[in-house]
């Protein structure tokens, strides 16, 4: 630490390089934060996390018992002196006593991109509600007529206010909250969509990721989906800023990636148009089992994908070929996704693995830690960007933060108690 601090002031180290080296290594230090409690409201599960991206300061959380809740992570309700601990109690709680309420358990939430007034829930209830955060009323309702596993808005979308849902259809439903009505329906999975994301570079490519094991990209503009992410399908090392042709370094690489891209692949020479509505009878897919979880970088360039097969794969979005970053086994089991996280910079993602919550390095699948503090099977993460805090909620109904190691207070520091402890501790023949 102080040897990064002697290189800045000398200049040795430039400002953003001493910023990221002092964030990751705040970050390698995360653990269960003893300053900060959040007091949960739920009688059950905690199903799904996230924090509003306009002021990163509101914390909303869904549940087993069909309750959701908000918190605010900054401002504390309670402050413990003796333990120094600040306790953040729910602002408010839904449940199903408000009218049109859900009645069965909560499995998603999402706060509504630009505003923190707007958030929407699904739930096993079959409906997709979107809620007014000043009432804490139902202002409008979908009926998907099957169970809702998974919704996403999009954080770039200016032309569009669509809400893309995951349910126990095959089909992924975008409902339109201007209108109040479903604008698009999207076929090819075989089998139910446990996850949908909105990409973080285009407002209008969706993923989804089901139980038949497959993830598909969409262009909502366009009919059927234009890739299929297949696992077979790989390349070694990250992908350059921009692609090269055929190269001597690069030739191995790129022969074994173009020999199982088709058509459908987003890569294309000059003048060759991207083609679409790939088969629903195509059998590739990225894993093994069910897909539980997707989480795209902040660039949009790579995807993670976690799997009921154990396995995490780091996907490179543009070619759409499997990186081989070879991540030490999870293990995801349940009959819905799981929800994980990553660092702003995208160096560390963090995922779910029944009562525990495993750190691997993004891009070489190192394993940091394993961040241990459930009594039960552990379902969704959010990461705060500004005070690098990581919330994590399980079924034992708990919500739990996990900070950096904080360092001594010295303003707060008891120089007296400090003296008389290494007074009772020293021998009689102590000088």
């Amino acid at each position: 630490m102080w040897q990064m601090v002697g290189r800045r002031e000398t200049g040795r180290l430039p400002p953003h390089k001493f910023r990221a080296l002092l964030q990751k290594t705040r970050l390698y230090s995360i653990e269960l934060a003893g300053h900060k409690e959040i007091a949960s409201a739920h009688k059950s599960g905690v199903n799904s996390l996230q924090i509003d991206a306009t002021e990163a300061r509101y914390l909303l959380s869904g549940a087993a018992d069909g309750s959701v809740a908000v918190y605010d992570i900054e401002q504390a309700t309670a402050y413990d002196h003796s333990t120094r601990t600040s306790k953040h109690e729910a602002l408010f709680m839904v449940d199903k006593r408000v009218l049109n309420g859900h009645l069965y358990s909560v499995s998603c939430v999402h706060w509504y991109p630009i505003d923190t007034g707007i958030f929407v829930t699904g739930s096993f209830d079959n409906f997709v509600n979107v809620w007014d955060t000043n009432t804490t009323q139902v202002e409008l309702q979908f009926n998907m007529s099957k169970k809702v596993y998974s919704l996403s808005m999009s954080t770039l979308a200016t032309t569009h206010m669509l809400i893309a849902t995951g349910t126990d259809d095959t089909r992924i439903r975008l409902c339109d909250i201007a209108s109040g009505a479903f604008t698009h329906t999207l076929s090819g999975h075989r089998d139910s969509v446990w996850v949908v994301q909105w990409s973080t570079r285009s407002e209008w490519v969706l993923v989804s990721g089901g139980c038949d094991g497959a993830i598909r990209f969409w262009d909502i503009r366009r009919a059927g989906c234009y890739q299929i992410l297949d696992q077979q399908c790989s390349q070694i090392g990250r992908r350059p800023p921009v692609l090269k042709k055929s190269s001597r370094t690069h030739g191995r690489e790129d022969n074994l990636c173009t020999k199982y891209l088709n058509a459908s692949s987003p890569i294309r020479q000059r003048g060759q148009k991207r083609s679409f509505g790939i088969s629903a009878v195509d059998s590739r897919t990225a894993h093994y089992g069910s897909v539980a979880g997707l989480q795209m970088t902040a660039d949009g360039l790579h995807m993670i994908s976690a799997g009921t097969d154990s396995r995490l794969r780091l996907w490179d979005v543009e070619s759409g070929c499997n990186t081989l970053v070879n991540y030490p086994s999870t293990y995801i089991r349940g009959n819905k996704g799981i929800q994980m996280a990553v660092t702003p910079d995208s160096s560390l993602v963090f995922t779910p693995s029944l009562n525990a919550i495993l750190v691997y390095d993004v891009w070489s699948g190192h394993s940091y830690s394993s961040l241990r503090g459930h009594y039960d099977q552990v379902n969704c993460c959010a990461f705060h960007p500004q005070g690098q805090e990581l919330y994590t909620g399980s079924n034992d109904r708990k919500i739990l933060v996990w900070a950096p190691r904080r360092p001594i207070d010295i303003d707060n520091f008891d120089y007296e108690d400090a003296e008389q402890a290494i007074k009772a501790d020293e021998d009689a023949w102590s000088d």
